[in-house]
């Protein structure tokens, strides 16, 4: 059955396009755990656009659950998580001008850094996960470097409609068995919602679903704490 990680970054954002001190998210990841998160997912983005150093260091402190950074692969990121020492990194792609992340982590064309990169990390025990496309050679790769999860970019199935939808969705289900096979653990996420996440979360081995604005936009309407049960509902009733 799978666990659901709740992604707290647009919490950040409303605070942020003020620049204040409130809604704060580190209040918000326990309303989230009091829904039944599993875990806490936050990006410390290098322009600091939403999610600051002060929340990942205090929700560090005070979530009881777990807490997974997402971060590019950059030294200072490096010396952050060293530093904060979370449950696990997750590895992602990040540019300045996109508004959110629009693809998986490049492994392949990657490969000396990543490894370097990852070896660092697990010196420091946390585990380390790559946000990748749901291709066979992204997942090969990503196992020759030593990640210990790769999670799984969902996006283009939230977008699909029909049958195209439906090849999508084998795909990711093809991508799970094969990195099951290669022993990495697997989680996904990127465009998952109340309407579209039962069909991957029913997919065998299927470890943890990381989902932010869907819940985040649902709970404007009925609060936190309801749209994070709502949506754990959904994934643990198959």
């Amino acid at each position: 059955m799978a666990t659901l990680g709740v992604n707290i970054d647009h919490i950040a954002n409303v605070r942020q396009a003020r620049k204040t001190v409130e809604p704060d998210p580190v209040q918000f990841a326990f309303l989230a755990e009091l829904g039944g998160a599993d875990s806490i997912t936050v990006h410390l983005r290098e322009d600091r656009r939403h999610i600051q150093d002060r929340d990942v260091f205090l929700l560090k402190d005070t979530i009881k659950t777990k807490l997974n950074l997402e971060m590019a692969a950059t030294e200072e990121m490096l010396k952050i998580s060293k530093k904060l020492l979370p449950d696990y990194v997750t590895l992602v792609p990040e540019k300045r001008q996109e508004v959110t992340t629009e693809g998986g982590l490049d492994v392949k064309n990657n490969k000396i850094y990543l490894k370097n990169f990852v070896e660092s990390l697990k010196e420091s025990n946390i585990q380390v996960s790559a946000f990748i496309d749901p291709l066979s050679e992204q997942i090969n790769y990503s196992e020759q470097i030593g990640f210990n999860f790769i999670e799984l970019h969902t996006g283009k199935y939230a977008e699909l409609k029909g049958y195209d939808q439906h090849k999508e969705l084998q795909r990711i289900i093809e991508s799970t068995h094969e990195a099951n096979d290669l022993g990495l653990v697997v989680n996904a996420g990127h465009g998952l919602n109340y309407n579209n996440v039962k069909k991957i979360a029913s997919i065998n081995n299927m470890n943890e679903l990381n989902i932010g604005h869907s819940i985040v936009a649902r709970a404007l309407a009925i609060g936190l704490e309801k749209s994070v049960r709502e949506m754990k509902s959904l994934i643990t009733s198959n």
